[in-house]
């Protein structure tokens, strides 16, 4: 008995030191979480429930390994990751501070994939590849960008910086900064002739090919007259 209140007390004791860790070297994270997630009640909740602060937590461990030429290590700790968070992501990819994942589940970011400061990824996501080719495959997205749940960016592209794409778009093209992003294939959608700032607003997103619709039905009204 004695042995078994030994064992629990070591138990707790590295998990209180991890959380501490966890608190220190994540701190820009768990403000991006407060900042940016309505649904954060307190630093505690977002430190030991959210399951994309862990992912990222695991994922910096799993990099280390993975720049040590450790590969089947790093591997084996994204792995061990993605079984307790539903959160895949490769220890090759690069992922800057403040980073913070929504919610997560199904979220994939591959080995080559580059993710500036700041970006917000909602569940579903993936950063991914298009073929077999060696090297540099996956997306750069540029810092502050906000990838809507559902969203794929696919291959060797880059999204600028504070650009927002929409849930469920297919993204396979280059993205200049400040862009708005929908669509299978993503298109950049504009309001009044101007890229829309959406931030978190996920319902007031335009549909391109809608309004190149509406457009053509008053083109059609005007020379039926």
């Amino acid at each position: 008995m004695a042995l078994c209140i030994k064992i629990a007390l070591i138990v707790l004791g590295l998990f209180a030191f991890k959380m501490a860790l966890v608190a220190v070297f994540f701190f820009d994270e768990i403000r991006s979480a407060r900042k940016k997630d309505p649904a954060a009640k307190s630093f505690m909740e977002i430190l030991f429930l959210y399951q994309g602060l862990h992912a990222l937590a695991s994922y910096r461990v799993a990099h280390l390994f993975y720049r040590a030429h450790l590969f089947f290590i790093a591997r084996l700790i994204s792995q061990v990751s993605r079984f307790t968070t539903g959160i895949e992501i490769h220890p090759g990819a690069r992922i800057g501070k403040g980073v913070f994942i929504d919610h997560g589940m199904g979220v994939v970011i591959g080995e080559t994939a580059i993710v500036g400061e700041g970006v917000l990824i909602y569940q579903g996501v993936t950063l991914g590849g298009t073929g077999l080719e060696k090297g540099k495959r996956h997306p750069t997205i540029g810092n502050n960008v906000v990838i809507g749940g559902g969203a794929k960016v696919l291959g060797n592209i880059t999204i600028g910086e504070n650009s927002y794409i929409g849930a469920n778009a297919v993204v396979i093209k280059n993205v200049p900064p400040s862009s708005t992003i929908v669509g299978v294939p993503g298109r950049i959608t504009r309001q009044d002739g101007k890229m829309i700032d959406v931030s978190l607003d996920h319902i007031h997103v335009l549909d391109p090919i809608l309004q190149d619709i509406e457009e053509l039905k008053k083109r059609i009204e005007k020379l039926e007259k």
